[in-house]
């Protein structure tokens, strides 16, 4: 058999490709940015054709750094950032229009109507998720009705959707030359268009967007031993099978190994996302969290989670970094940070494309309170880090009360954030229970290699991925509750600051 097992994380800023051997341990990646087009305020595009080639050169890299030929991968996993949106032309293989990502915020007013005439009870009832700029069913009714040709074509068949996984497995597995056109449940999940219970495309769902079902992509399993099919003859890399797919929370909740009911992790990357294992029951939330697919492996029961979205937390590092120029790294934030000792009373609520988890609020804007002349850009640095485990704190308040399961650890994942040891205190601090993070950081890639290796028997079972999880580093809370408190009402004030900042049609 095959040594290795690769997985394609297709991310929000970057895609990588990244190969991991029986002991989960990486053993090559290949990272390659691709381009934030942003033609108005709240909209936010990426090329899909970029996207897609930077992920095929990612592979190829990857696998000539390692010194390695396809055959030595016995399967290939893909994850996505998930609500992003592509339509394409089957025949021509050509997007309509970028990709419209997760963070934008266009499909504001399509969100409104639906809350507004009780069509978005119904899909909350029935796909587990608020009417939001967030998913991808308004992104796709914003395509069919402003892009001309896209109705006509999607009537006749012509035209696809799908999130950029779907994107990629159809490229993969040929493109116009037979490319396959799935997604697993995960994914479907995100598009307010997939019934919960049935896991499959709803008639009633569609209508209410007006997308035509043979835009559609199969739903799969997130782990399928059937396979989607395998990579094509005409790439360096042809004839690897393709058997995992999952969206990046999903995936990087497989990676953190959390199999079990009441079993949490927060991943830390452009926006933050905590989820909840729930088992294979959907728990509906009363308090503002969405209702998701964990995963499915093969045949078995879905597994489903509670899960709290978090539109902007890393990114809020870079807009210090590249639109305010008050750092000149990431990493800098926290020495920067160091310099002081709290916040000097500053909170910055960055809510750059609203507030999603758990406000669902699109009229809000970012903003910093509490400046007086005392304030440095420390303190600025410092409420920036704050800010992201104060939104964390939100929803993990928000979960126990859905669910009755109090945290006793968090598992934490991700990149750039995660390796701030002053932001993992602080997270520590403001939630008042331990944080660790596991020694494989990248837990997105693993989980979708984890679930592409369990399909072939790269992997025996689950339990054999557990063993493989490993604690790096773990912080336990160091202030009084009298601190937490005082911090965590500061923070709910802020947050009040930011709200019926845009008018909302």
């Amino acid at each position: 058999m095959a040594d290795f097992v690769g997985a394609i994380d297709q991310g929000t800023t970057s895609t990588r490709f990244m190969i991991f051997d029986h002991a989960g341990n990486e053993v090559a990646r290949h990272q390659l940015e691709h381009e934030q087009i942003l033609p108005r305020p709240g909209w936010v595009e990426h090329n899909p054709v970029e996207i897609w080639e930077r992920s095929s050169s990612a592979v190829q890299s990857a696998l000539n750094a390692a010194k390695l030929q396809p055959s030595d991968l016995a399967a290939l996993g893909v994850t996505n950032q998930r609500e992003t949106t592509v339509v394409w032309n089957r025949r021509t293989g050509r997007p309509y229009y970028n990709a419209i990502v997760w963070q934008d915020t266009r499909t504001d007013s399509i969100a409104a109507a639906l809350d507004r005439d009780g069509r978005g009870d119904v899909i909350r009832e029935k796909a587990g998720l608020p009417p939001a700029t967030y998913f991808a069913g308004g992104k796709i009714q914003w395509i069919l009705e402003n892009v001309p040709g896209v109705r006509e074509d999607a009537e006749m068949g012509d035209a696809l959707f799908g999130t950029t996984d779907s994107w990629l497995l159809w490229n993969l597995t040929g493109g116009t030359s037979g490319g396959v056109h799935v997604t697993d449940v995960t994914n479907a999940s995100r598009t307010m268009l997939m019934d919960l219970e049935t896991l499959d495309w709803d008639d009633e769902l569609l209508g209410f967007f007006g997308v035509p079902r043979s835009m559609l992509p199969q739903i799969r399993p997130s782990s399928d031993p059937a396979g989607y099919g395998t990579t094509t003859s005409s790439r360096p890399y042809g004839g690897i099978p393709l058997t995992g797919d999952l969206g990046d929370q999903q995936a990087a909740m497989f990676g953190q190994v959390c199999f079990a009911p009441g079993e949490a992790k927060n991943t830390y990357g452009t926006g933050n996302f905590l989820l909840l294992n729930t088992g294979t029951t959907p728990v509906r939330s009363k308090n503002g969290l969405l209702t998701t697919v964990c995963y499915r492996l093969g045949d078995d029961a879905p597994v489903y989670a509670l899960e709290g979205s978090i539109a902007v937390t890393g990114s809020a590092v870079q807009w210090l970094r590249d639109q305010m120029h008050v750092i000149d790294s990431a990493a800098e934030s926290e020495s920067l940070a160091r310099l002081v000792d709290d916040n000097g009373g500053v909170y910055f609520v960055p809510a750059f494309s609203g507030l999603f988890a758990p406000y669902w609020r699109s009229d809000a804007r970012g903003a910093i309170v509490g400046l007086s002349r005392y304030n440095t850009n420390a303190h600025l640095a410092r409420a920036t880090l704050e800010s992201i485990c104060y939104q964390s704190r939100d929803v993990a308040e928000a979960m126990e009360a859905d669910s009755g399961v109090h945290l006793d650890v968090l598992k934490v994942d991700g990149g750039g954030v995660t390796v701030n040891d002053l932001c993992m205190q602080m997270q520590a601090d403001i939630l008042g229970v331990p944080v660790s993070r596991p020694v494989v950081a990248e837990t997105t890639a693993l989980g979708a290699a984890y679930a592409a290796g369990l399909a072939v028997g790269f992997w025996r079972n689950t339990d054999e991925l557990r063993e493989n999880w490993n604690e790096s580093h773990r912080w336990d809370p160091q202030w009084t509750e009298e601190q937490r408190t005082t911090g965590y009402t500061g923070w709910r004030k802020a947050v009040e600051r930011t709200l019926d900042w845009v008018d909302v049609q």
